[in-house]
């Protein structure tokens, strides 16, 4: 099998990274892997499509330092025509493109559809992407799962709703993930919604949505494959992200650390609420962030975390996604042309 993983820019990668994981367990399970940026590929006058892509040569990795080194090696870039792959995975995050190169993120998500519409799998699929680049995707979800929430620019309209949520929410922009911008109010005690309002509203919509008790002891970041849970050998890709100090974020990039974590069947309700459109929008590989009886966010672009649940369970939670990556090639074999790329993607 040769997938390709599409990132921000293969040079700005680290080793920690899920993306990274990924491919070097597609090497190490004898497939070709490469990696290819958001600004690497080319439409040709002929109608073909291409990129410039980077792999490893090695086998059998044990570092994930040692398999990036070999891919970022100055040399070892190569154009390869984008109909060999079997599979292509988006896994950009849209917040690290969103000042310095905002033509990226439409960009990947175009080409991830040109891509899909020559044969190749492409997951998530693109055309569902393309509407989950806001956060108001996530209003589509059921009510029940959702917090409170209200989009807006109107300042009076956000305090009225603050204060009808008692006085306490959390505001964040609706465009950016990895908790950049995001910031909790309390206008009993702080009353400087007026600035936060200001700051926020510069770069568009905001999000505000109450503020859960529950938050305070951080967030579960649970894996979604095919709209189930990501288990293996009966362990859940899942852990808790633990804010540092008073921080409202939990993101790993904003400072949470990752500990072990039950899932309950409250959580695998969630998830069963959340499946059909998951499904439907051809969503593969998702993570779930869950305060709570309440799902605050769907990460359909990169969710990350895969190694913190390798840290914490002993598991190659990363085998198991490209593994089924492998099963949908074979049933692609028997069913070519009759299949969408967002019903593939998630059988």
């Amino acid at each position: 099998m040769k997938i390709g993983f599409v990132v921000n820019d293969v040079m700005t990668e680290k080793a920690q990274y899920t993306t990274t994981r990924l491919a070097m367990h597609a090497t190490n399970m004898g497939h070709e892997a490469f990696v290819m940026g958001m600004g690497n590929f080319a439409y040709e006058p002929d109608g073909s499509l291409s990129a410039r892509a980077r792999g490893a040569n090695g086998k059998n990795y044990r570092s994930l330092e040692r398999f990036l080194e070999d891919v970022q090696k100055p040399d070892h870039e190569e154009r390869i025509p984008l109909s060999e792959f079997d599979v292509v995975m988006l896994r950009s995050d849209p917040a690290e493109d969103a000042s310095e190169n905002p033509w990226a993120n439409t960009a990947g998500v175009a080409f991830g559809q040109l891509i899909a519409s020559t044969g190749v799998l492409v997951v998530n699929d693109p055309g569902s992407l393309a509407n989950a680049l806001s956060k108001a995707y996530f209003q589509h979800f059921p009510e029940i799962v959702r917090p409170r929430t209200l989009i807006s620019r109107d300042e009076e309209q956000i305090k009225e709703f603050i204060k009808d949520l008692g006085g306490k929410a959390v505001l964040k922009p609706l465009q950016g993930s990895g908790g950049s911008g995001v910031f909790l109010v309390n206008t009993k005690e702080a009353p400087n919604t007026s600035q936060i309002v200001e700051a926020i509203a510069r770069d568009g919509y905001i999000v505000t949505q109450e503020f859960l008790e529950e938050a305070k002891n951080g967030d579960v970041r649970m894996f979604v494959m095919n709209g189930k849970p990501l288990m293996q050998n009966g362990k859940y890709a899942a852990f808790r992200r633990k804010s540092s100090g008073t921080d409202v974020r939990s993101n790993m990039s904003a400072g949470g650390k990752a500990m072990a974590v039950k899932v309950t069947d409250e959580m695998l309700e969630m998830v069963e609420v959340v499946r059909p459109k998951l499904v439907a929008d051809g969503m593969f590989l998702v993570g779930l962030d869950i305060v709570g009886d309440k799902l605050m966010e769907v990460n359909v672009f990169s969710p990350g975390g895969l190694g913190s649940c390798h840290a914490l369970y002993d598991e190659f939670f990363g085998v198991s996604v490209i593994e089924d990556l492998e099963r949908k090639v074979e049933i692609r074999k028997h069913y070519a042309g009759q299949l969408s790329n967002a019903n593939l993607a998630t059988l």
